[in-house]
C-alpha cells in the first residue's frame, strides 16, 4: 500500500494565493468605494477573505499600504517613452494618462499629495524614464526635473478637481457658472468665462485650461 505524503504546512494566506499586488488591488477598491478611513489591515483582510495578520507577510504594516497605494497609481500611468515618437509626445501622454487615472481614483489623490511614496517598484519606473530621456539627449538631472514638473503639475491641478468631490467640473466650467449680475463689475473676468465653452469644444472634451499649461510647459522644455 502506497504512503501518503504530507503536504507542508500553508497559512490561510498561502492557500488563498496572497500576493503584495492583490492585497493593494483590494486595498485601492476598498478606498475607491469607502474612501481612505475605511482602509484597515481588518478590512482588507475581509475583502481578500484572510487573518489580517497574514498581510503582514507581504506589506510591512499600514505606512507600506499607503505607500503601495500610491505606487499602484503611478504604475498605472508609468511615463509610456518607450512608444513615443518623441520624448515630448511621451511627456504629453503620461501628463494626460496621470489625470486620467488620478481622477477615476479621487479619494486616493490625497494620499498621493501628502506621500512621495519612494517604493522600490516607483524608484525602477523613474530609472527606465530617465534612462529612454537620456537616450533623447536630455541629462539625467534636467530629465528628472521635467518628470517631476509635470507630474507636480498634474497631481496639483487633479487635487484642485478632488476638492469638489464627486464635481467633475473643471476650473474653468466653475467660472463659466458664476450668475451674470456677480460678473457685471469684472468685465474681463466675464469675457473670459464667456469664452470658455468655446475653448472647450464641450463639457466631455479636454480641459483646455490643463492643455494650455501642459504645451506652455513643454515648450519652455524644449527651449532649455
Amino acid at each position: 500500500m502506497r504512503k501518503a505524503t504530507m503536504s507542508p504546512k500553508r497559512t490561510r494566506g498561502q492557500n488563498a494565493g496572497l500576493t503584495r499586488q492583490a492585497i493593494l488591488q483590494a486595498a485601492l477598491e476598498l478606498a475607491d468605494r469607502e474612501g481612505l478611513k475605511a482602509l484597515s489591515m481588518r478590512r482588507i483582510g475581509q475583502e481578500l477573505g484572510v487573518e489580517a495578520m497574514s498581510l503582514y507577510q507581504h506589506v510591512g504594516g499600514k505606512e507600506a499600504l499607503l505607500d503601495g497605494l500610491v505606487e499602484q497609481l503611478f504604475t498605472q500611468a508609468a511615463p509610456p517613452l518607450a512608444e513615443a515618437s518623441s520624448w515630448e509626445e511621451g511627456l504629453r501622454e503620461y501628463a494626460h494618462t496621470l489625470m486620467r487615472v488620478l481622477l477615476a481614483h479621487r479619494d486616493v489623490v490625497p494620499l498621493v499629495v501628502g506621500r512621495p511614496a519612494i517604493t522600490p517598484r516607483n524608484l525602477r519606473l523613474m530609472e527606465e524614464a530617465l534612462r529612454i530621456l537620456r537616450a533623447a539627449g536630455l541629462p539625467p538631472e534636467r530629465a528628472l526635473d521635467m518628470l517631476y514638473a509635470v507630474t507636480g503639475f498634474v497631481v496639483g491641478h487633479v487635487a484642485i478637481l478632488a476638492a469638489g468631490g464627486r464635481d467633475r467640473h473643471t476650473p474653468a466650467d466653475r467660472l463659466q457658472a458664476i450668475p451674470d449680475p456677480d460678473l457685471r463689475e469684472t468685465p474681463l473676468l466675464a469675457e473670459a468665462a464667456r469664452a470658455q465653452p468655446a475653448r472647450a469644444g464641450g463639457r466631455d472634451a479636454p480641459d483646455p485650461r490643463f492643455g494650455f499649461a501642459l504645451e506652455a510647459m513643454l515648450r519652455g522644455f524644449a527651449s532649455l
